[in-house]
């Protein structure tokens, strides 16, 4: 049995969406919680970042098991939440065999598909289990073995997993996604995706 925690990173401002995109409406419930049900189908330990927004968001969380980690640097980019979560993750659980790191904003990717990575892992191997688009583009969600961990909690700034995909490509494996991995970055993109896929409970 792999000991592999899941990462969501959810701690932006949202600047082009102009709201927080955690507390978007998806289906009944807003796009944190959402992402939380559907991650807690294929984990047992969940991590969430947060970091703008905190306070609004935490209260939906209350009656979830999970593990609420807060950024108060938040303002220093993405790669820099990734590797608060991971020192954080390091800490509570030094002996994990990987992780599983996505975002808040992707909400079409399903459960099957962290299921299909998880089962595709295999235990120091030094892999990268990358998702791939139907446009051959490989990014989050991704699933990092533990030899990556130090490398991960040391970002800065902007700077995320697709540096380390882009420097270990021969470690790579790809789990196909579809048109699943579409991130919600505008009202524009919200709006189309919540016509042709939000759920109606």
């Amino acid at each position: 049995m792999t000991n592999i925690p899941h990462l969501l990173l959810a701690a932006g401002t949202s600047k082009r969406m102009g709201e927080p995109k955690q507390l978007l409406k998806w289906g009944s419930k807003s796009l944190i919680q959402h992402q939380v049900e559907l991650i807690l189908q294929c984990t047992e330990k969940l991590y969430v970042v947060l970091g703008a927004y905190t306070t609004q968001i935490k209260p939906l969380l209350n009656t979830y098991s999970i593990e609420i980690i807060e950024f108060e640097n938040w303002q220093r980019g993405m790669g820099a939440s990734l590797a608060y979560g991971i020192q954080n993750i390091q800490l509570k659980e030094p002996l994990v065999d990987g992780v599983l790191v996505s975002l808040i904003d992707q909400p079409l990717v399903p459960s099957t598909h962290y299921k299909k990575m998880r089962a595709t892992f295999q235990k120091d191997k030094n892999q990268i289990i990358a998702s791939e688009s139907d446009q051959r583009w490989q990014g989050v969600p991704v699933l990092f073995d533990a030899s990556y961990m130090d490398q991960l909690a040391n970002f800065r700034g902007e700077e995320g997993a697709k540096m380390l995909l882009k420097k270990y490509q021969k470690n790579i494996v790809t789990v196909k996604a579809g048109n699943t991995l579409i991130d919600i970055d505008t009202p524009e993109v919200y709006q189309k995706l919540v016509r042709n896929f939000s759920p109606l409970s």
